[in-house]
């Protein structure tokens, strides 16, 4: 399980943004044990409009550095998500570039056959 971490520029972020920020993220979770920690920046940019741009930056620390990725959107949740797929994309890179093997755990039949 990774540590999330969400900061917000400007406003106060709600409860249920903050749970759809966690649901989205623990799919990536799933898909990779290496995440280790996930930092979420949330930002209000003025366009001169009444619309404000919503700024999303994701950041995840993964062993041997830093997957990141800067989306804009009218939402967080269309920024999350464009976000979200963008590193997932990252993430295979990484672990085809890393070799993609995690050093082997032992279990209770390889400390059984080491014991015999």
């Amino acid at each position: 399980m990774m540590n999330l971490s969400v900061q917000s520029q400007h406003f106060h972020v709600d409860a249920k943004l903050i749970a759809y920020i966690e649901k989205k993220l623990s799919r990536l979770d799933r898909m990779s044990s290496w995440i280790k920690d996930a930092e979420v920046h949330l930002k209000l940019q003025e366009t001169g409009g009444k619309v404000q741009e919503k700024i999303t930056e994701i950041r995840l620390h993964v062993p041997g550095g830093f997957l990141v990725d800067r989306k804009s959107s009218r939402t967080f949740e269309s920024a999350i998500d464009a976000s979200l797929d963008t590193l997932r994309r990252q993430l295979v890179r990484h672990k085809e570039k890393t070799g993609g093997n995690r050093p082997a755990r032992q279990t209770d039949t390889n400390i059984a056959e080491e014991a015999e």
